[in-house]
């Protein structure tokens, strides 16, 4: 689980970089609403997160329903993060440092043993 929970934390560097580097030109170019920003960096991330994965971390091939799982519950997690942030009016970058810290914790458990449990 280690070797997984490593190549996961890798993976999640490269997507992580992507979905900061979206959400930040969203918030501060585009619209201050962190909920739609999160989630849209979030959508333009993950594809390339979740081939990577299934390949590299879980040696899977990757398929529509795992993708549609992925997305739908790392999605809801992201909208969530953000909801609470325009809630509370957290400052962006404390939003992208919670996200990013859930997504990896619940990201792997979640990818582990729901959406690529089969392989696994």
């Amino acid at each position: 689980m280690l070797k997984g929970l490593l190549r996961y934390g890798l993976v999640g560097i490269m997507n992580t970089l992507v979905h900061w580097s979206i959400f930040l030109v969203i918030v501060i170019y585009i619209s201050p609403n962190q909920s739609i920003a999160n989630l849209i960096a979030f959508l333009i991330a993950v594809s390339g997160s979740f081939i990577i994965n299934s390949k590299f971390t879980f040696d899977t091939q990757p398929n529509h329903k795992q993708y549609i799982y992925y997305v739908l519950g790392m999605g809801t997690l992201s909208l969530l993060v953000g909801r609470l942030s325009d809630t509370h009016h957290l400052y962006p970058l404390l939003t992208l440092v919670i996200y990013s810290g859930l997504s990896f914790l619940i990201g792997f458990l979640y990818s582990k043993f729901i959406v690529f449990k089969e392989a696994t």
